[in-house]
């Protein structure tokens, strides 16, 4: 209530003032906790994008890339068929949402050869891993301070 017994009289004294000078009612309003919340946000955005930055971890050329999974594939050698029989589309939509469907309505009989060069390219993945972790272990591959080429 307080607030508002300041404002009235700060309005009674705005238009009197103002009223006695050029007739016109203008109303100034200081707010300075809005003003220092709007700067509080802003530092907030800058520092959390400064600290984004900082934190970005670098990518290791020598570490084994993940396998692709059975789908990917399937994708492969869906595209060469479907482009063989549709040479008229030329849309990587169309094509993936064709696939995407012969996917859904194939049995596991049939994506069982898909599945399998899966987890063969798995199995060497997690042995390439565990080599590449101990090289890391033992020092053979140093860390560098470095940029990798892959870095922004």
């Amino acid at each position: 209530m307080a607030k508002k017994a300041k404002a009235s009289n700060s309005l009674k004294n705005a238009s009197s003032s103002s009223a006695s000078t050029s007739g016109k009612l203008v109303l100034a309003i200081k707010s300075n906790e809005g003003m220092k919340r709007s700067l509080r946000q802003t530092k907030s955005r800058d520092i959390t994008k400064a600290v984004q930055k900082k934190n970005k971890q670098k990518i290791d050329a020598k570490k084994p890339k993940k396998p692709p999974t059975a789908f990917f594939y399937f994708l492969e050698d869906f595209r060469k068929e479907f482009k063989d029989q549709n040479p008229d589309v030329k849309s990587m939509r169309d094509i993936g949402k064709a696939c995407g469907e012969k996917w859904k309505t194939m049995t596991f009989e049939e994506k069982v050869q898909y599945y399998d060069i899966a987890t063969e390219k798995r199995a060497e993945f997690d042995r390439a891993t565990t080599e590449y972790n101990k090289k890391m272990e033992s020092g053979e591959y140093e860390e560098t301070d470095e940029e990798s080429e892959y870095d922004e």
